[in-house]
Parts: structure tokens; C-alpha cells; sequence
């Protein structure tokens, strides 16, 4: 079974239920504390009382400085979303670490940002060391991957479409909620991966729910094609896709089409004139809520909360 760890300003924390127990580790970064299992597991059958989880207040699991790299259209109802058709090449991008936060702080709208989205993914956390041209078999994943972390890849859509790239529009601070949990996987918890059901709401309206058999490319073929030019480390992060139901669907075909024939300022001005009129952008004041765990319990991610603030509200 999976062990699901929590981190604070105190340190590490195993979670039983509604108790936390303290690790007895000496760890400050995540890859240290994967590096100390063994602290793990004996705070997780101490039979210490613990404190109460909701007396906690957790950060991300996933300490920076780390690579944070992610999978662009890695489920099929998202490819439809965003009107891809045959087959879709596996494509990487980078984020900046610094926009890893925790599980219940704002994510924070820069001034310039007018749509900003939601990706809910599943974080894949690095346990060992990947060079680059290892090749990663099914088999293989627990000799590589530790655990698992919900991820939300917010986006700064009229940043990504309008120049064409991903790390700026994806890096801003915030831009990463991670956690509340670090879920530590037995060798056995990875037959049970495509279980996983990601689950997105804002305000209470569910908007992304798929498992993970709705990828395209799993984690281990994934892990083979990145490390064909990227090295991994413990503790680095992979954050693999997310489902459709983002708030950035295509346009229509003929839409598209004739788009395609206006020159680019005045094709963008007139695709987010439409876009403003889409409600499912996220503003001030909304609450995200995201979930990743199997039906029968076995791996459970906890539960992300993360409100939405301008950049001049307090964040908190």
C-alpha cells in the first residue's frame, strides 16, 4: 500500500487517516526524504497518536530547486478539446521550479494575465537518478519513480497562444499548486495506475474527470522518451497532462480556417473578443478543488483546495 506523506514548516509528516505522525528524518528536500524510507515506515507503524491533520498546514511536497517538466496533449479527450486529429507527437516543456506551491496557497493572477486555466495533472516524483538514454520499462517504473503528487498546470492562455511557447505563460509564481500529499508507492501500487481518477471543480462544477486510461503516452514510455535528451534526479517532477475540460477549447473548423487568413494581431483580437465571453476562465474569487486517488481508496493524493487572487489582494 501507498504511504502518504505530508510536509510542514516543521517537517515531514505520515498521514493515517485524520493524524499525522512525525517523521524522524533529518530530510530537507524531497529527494532526501525518499532517501530515508526507512524513517518513513517506522513513523507510519509507531503507533504514535499523531496530531491532527487539519491542524496542519501543508506545503508543496515537492521541494525546489527541482525540474519541473511537463507533457503537452497527453489525454485523448483533451486532444479532442484542442482539436487535434491523428496521431500527436510527444512534446515536452519546462516550468520554473519557482512556481511550485503549496496545496492550499493562491494561485495569484499577474496584472497582464486575462485568461487564466486550469490543468489538473497526476506529478510523477523521481526516486532515483534517470541518465540520459535509460530506457524505462513497465517493470521498471518503481526502480525510478518514488511517488505521486496532484498537480495543477495553470496557464496563462493569452501568454501561450499569443507567443507561441509554454514556459512563461506555465512558470509564473504560483502557477504549480502540488500536493497536500506525497503518495510513497510499494513496488505492487503500480499495476494499479490506470485506477487513477483526476478530478477538477471550481466552485463546486466539476469540469475535468478522466482516469488514466484515457493517456495517450503512459508514464514509463514517457520517462523513456524525455530522458532520450533530459537527465532526472530524485526529486525532480514530471507532470503528465491533463484531461479535456479545460476552460481553452478550439474553435470550429471553419473558424480556424479562416483565422488562418487574417494577420495574427487581428486574428488574436478577434479569438479572445470570443474568449472573453467563456465563463470558465478562472477570477478572483474562485476556489479550485482537485482530487487524484483509485475508486477502492488504495492510492490517494488528498484533496487540493487553492483559491484564485489578483495580484493585489492578499494571497492568502
Amino acid at each position: 500500500m501507498s504511504t502518504n506523506v505530508l510536509r510542514t514548516a516543521e517537517g515531514w509528516w505520515v498521514v493515517l487517516g485524520d493524524r499525522a505522525v512525525p517523521v524522524d528524518t533529518k530530510a530537507v528536500t524531497t529527494a532526501e526524504l525518499i532517501a530515508d524510507r526507512d524513517a518513513v515506515q517506522e513513523a507510519a507503524v509507531s503507533g504514535d497518536a499523531g496530531t491532527p491533520v487539519a491542524g496542519l498546514v501543508a506545503l508543496s511536497p515537492v521541494t525546489s530547486p527541482c525540474r519541473v517538466v511537463a507533457q503537452m496533449v497527453n489525454y485523448r479527450s483533451h486532444a479532442r478539446d484542442s482539436g487535434f486529429t491523428g496521431d500527436i507527437p510527444p512534446t515536452f516543456f519546462r516550468k520554473a521550479s519557482g512556481s511550485v506551491s503549496g496545496p492550499r496557497d493562491a494561485i495569484v493572477r499577474p496584472e497582464h494575465v486575462r485568461f487564466l486555466d486550469y490543468e489538473i495533472e497526476l506529478g510523477l516524483v523521481m526516486g532515483a537518478p534517470l541518465p540520459v538514454g535509460t530506457v524505462v520499462e513497465e517493470r521498471d517504473l518503481p526502480s525510478y519513480v518514488a511517488g505521486l503528487v496532484i498537480t495543477n498546470d495553470v496557464s496563462a492562455r493569452d501568454v501561450q497562444l499569443t507567443k507561441t511557447q509554454f514556459y512563461e505563460s506555465k512558470s509564473y509564481p504560483t502557477f504549480t499548486p502540488t500536493g497536500p500529499h506525497l503518495a510513497l508507492l510499494d513496488p505492487e501500487d503500480f499495476a494499479h495506475l490506470l485506477d487513477l481518477r483526476l478530478k477538477l471543480s471550481v466552485n463546486g462544477d466539476l469540469r475535468q474527470d478522466r482516469t488514466l486510461a484515457d493517456m495517450i503516452v503512459r508514464p514509463a514510455q514517457a520517462l523513456t522518451l524525455l530522458v532520450r535528451f533530459q537527465a532526472l534526479d530524485a526529486g525532480d517532477l514530471l507532470l503528465t497532462g491533463t484531461p479535456g475540460g479545460t476552460a481553452l477549447k478550439a474553435p470550429p473548423k471553419p473558424v480556424e480556417k479562416i483565422g488562418a487568413l487574417l494577420p495574427p494581431a487581428v486574428k488574436w483580437k478577434a479569438f479572445f473578443k470570443s474568449q472573453a465571453k467563456n465563463p470558465h476562465y478562472l477570477h478572483a474569487g474562485d476556489v479550485i478543488t482537485a482530487t487524484i486517488a483509485t475508486p477502492d481508496g488504495r492510492i490517494d493524493l488528498g484533496e487540493q483546495r487553492t483559491p484564485v487572487a489578483d495580484p493585489r489582494q492578499d494571497p492568502k
